[in-house]
């Protein structure tokens, strides 16, 4: 999850809403990451995501579902959103979910 979401910021670095509707390699890239993103998030334990409760799971796991069957709906002006909007808490999340995890029990 962690390495999607990095591969998905590092695609859209310093792209403009124009430039990644426009760039279908870059809008693809990211549809495949926000795949993986929300099949990952489907696997997470109710705690961690009760712990991060400013992430949307619910949209973040039915995203997926959305990219699989109703991908011709993706208009890229609402990824590009979800992309501002959502994935920065998620990261957020993901990355103090590893931090506490390298920190170990007593961390």
């Amino acid at each position: 999850m962690a390495e999607a979401i990095r591969n998905i910021e590092a695609a859209i670095a310093g792209v403009t809403p124009d430039a990644f509707e426009a760039d279908w390699r870059s809008r693809w890239l990211v549809e495949r990451g926000l795949e993986i993103v929300s099949e990952a998030s489907r696997h997470l334990p109710p705690a961690m995501k009760a712990r991060h409760a400013a992430v949307p799971w619910r949209k973040v796991a039915g995203i997926g579902n959305v990219l699989r069957h109703e991908y011709h709906r993706v208009a890229p002006p609402i990824l590009w959103a979800l992309l501002q909007q959502d994935l920065p808490a998620l990261r957020d999340a993901v990355e103090a979910e590893i931090a506490a995890i390298r920190a170990g029990p007593e961390g």
